[in-house]
């Protein structure tokens, strides 16, 4: 018998449907903008097993664009705050807690059980780029995010190949590396911004912010829901076993 909570979700995808998500295991890599309603979402639909990864905290700046930062969560952990909100969503979810970067040496353990689908919310272009790479390499399914930040038309917004991919920098760089590293672009899904951004002066900072000194752009909470959305909506088709493209 379908819980009432996915009473919906199995209406429209079936009772088998639900129940392939149910028993999936999905990795969300990246907790901020993209990733938060990527998890809100992929929890609301019923994944049953949910490996959370960040190593960061919730900071002042980061409420302007995410779900899971509020004034009563900043200085938090944000695997911790995510794993409550799962909790919150839906108690039977298991959900494992990585509060770790990725990179070359920790991604064989955050890999050792293999997970069904990756969402990859990475801001960071090396740990992005080593990520893709290890995934395409071993043929687990994921989508990756490309730049949300300075974008305003919510129309721009694609869900698509790596190779297809256009006015945006991020994505560029991410090509520019896979390539040099092997790796098949027309085999990387993605979702990306094809909006050529007309910025203001002040839509990009390079002042020491507390992002770790990192360059600080302009983004909307618009935006960043929409990048999150598409992608886990592509995950739970896909888990679901919906007809959508390959």
């Amino acid at each position: 018998m379908v819980e009432t909570r996915f009473m919906r979700t199995a209406m429209l995808l079936g009772e088998e449907g639900l129940r392939r998500l149910q028993n999936s295991r999905v990795t969300v890599a990246g907790l901020g903008a993209v990733g938060g309603y990527a998890l809100e979402a992929l929890a609301r639909a019923g994944i049953g097993h949910l490996q959370l990864i960040d190593f960061d905290a919730f900071d002042e700046t980061n409420i302007n664009r995410q779900i899971l930062a509020l004034e009563s969560t900043v200085g938090r952990f944000k695997t911790e705050v995510a794993a409550e909100r799962v909790h919150q969503i839906n108690p039977a979810c298991e959900v494992e807690i990585c509060r770790t970067f990725i990179n070359a040496d920790t991604l064989p353990e955050l890999l050792q059980t293999t997970p069904d689908y990756v969402v990859d919310a990475i801001d960071s272009l090396t740990a992005k780029c080593c990520l893709i790479e290890e995934l395409w390499r071993r043929g687990i399914p994921f989508v990756s995010s490309m730049g949300a930040a300075l974008k305003t038309d919510p129309a721009s917004i694609c869900f698509g190949r790596l190779s297809a991919s256009k006015n945006c920098a991020l994505a560029r760089q991410v090509r520019q590396r896979l390539r040099r590293r092997g790796v098949n672009l027309d085999e990387v899904d993605c979702v990306f911004s094809t909006e050529q951004a007309i910025l203001p002066t002040n839509a990009l900072s390079a002042e020491a912010m507390p992002e770790n000194g990192r360059h600080i752009m302009g983004s909307l909470p618009t935006i960043t829901a929409i990048f999150g959305l598409t992608m886990a909506n592509r995950v739970i088709l896909k888990l679901a076993k919906q007809d959508v493209r390959s």
